[in-house]
């Protein structure tokens, strides 16, 4: 989720995030990594959109800081579009990390989805601000795997987790490290159609969910629609 903002002057819309983490391990390394790799990968299309008549350069300015005491009721009450409150713990249920569905504002992380160079923290940022998991996921002979796709996805060799196995086998899927943001991912959040108020957008909606700790919790105890890496 977020906050788009026309800057006339210097013809920029700029989409603005907070990232807040909670959880048992969360920490000021962890987030700032989280922070960066969203605002790399999605500044990295260089892109621009054209708005009556006018040319504006997208740009996205992640914030981010850790809050491991937060208050379930902080994030319940919540009514700021920036933030985006996400828990990272090293045991999930699901053995993935997830967020609440599309257009969201919170989720959870599995620390050991979080190493340098994932794209999980990225993936999971275009999840809050509306794009699904493409529908074809056999993308052999198209290159580099879009931001989107998810783990399973079928794609030329060297994205494997092992260039020398077969498609569809162990290690002969995608390697999330791999994905990358594209111009592409950047068109499909469909800017132009945003409702903007004295220059201002909204992006996403609130879901404001506080997760419990998944070594605390019974599987059977969630409820919800959560969309998986």
């Amino acid at each position: 989720m977020g906050s788009a903002e026309l800057d006339i002057h210097h013809r920029q819309l700029i989409i603005f995030s907070n990232i807040i983490t909670y959880g048992n391990a969360a920490n000021p390394e962890i987030t700032e990594s989280i922070r960066e790799e969203i605002e790399t990968m999605w500044n990295e299309p260089n892109a621009s959109l054209k708005f009556d008549n006018l040319w504006f350069a997208v740009t996205f300015k992640i914030h981010a800081w850790c809050n491991p005491s937060i208050d379930p009721f902080d994030i319940y009450r919540n009514l700021d579009p920036k933030n985006n409150y996400f828990r990272v713990e090293e045991y999930s249920h699901n053995h993935i990390s997830f967020v609440d569905g599309l257009n969201c504002n919170s989720g959870y992380f599995k620390l050991e989805n979080l190493y340098k160079g994932s794209t999980t923290a990225a993936h999971e940022y275009g999840h809050t601000i509306g794009l699904n998991h493409p529908k074809n996921m056999d993308i052999r002979g198209q290159g580099i795997p879009g931001i989107m796709y998810p783990r399973g996805t079928l794609v030329d060799p060297q994205y494997q987790y092992d260039p020398s196995k077969p498609a569809g086998v162990t290690g002969g899927t995608m390697h999330p490290m791999y994905r990358k943001v594209k111009p592409g991912d950047i068109e499909d959040l469909k800017l132009h159609r945003l409702e903007f108020h004295h220059g201002k957008a909204v992006i996403g909606e609130f879901t404001n969910v506080w997760h419990e700790d998944h070594s605390k919790v019974r599987p059977e105890d969630f409820f919800g629609k959560i969309i998986e890496e």
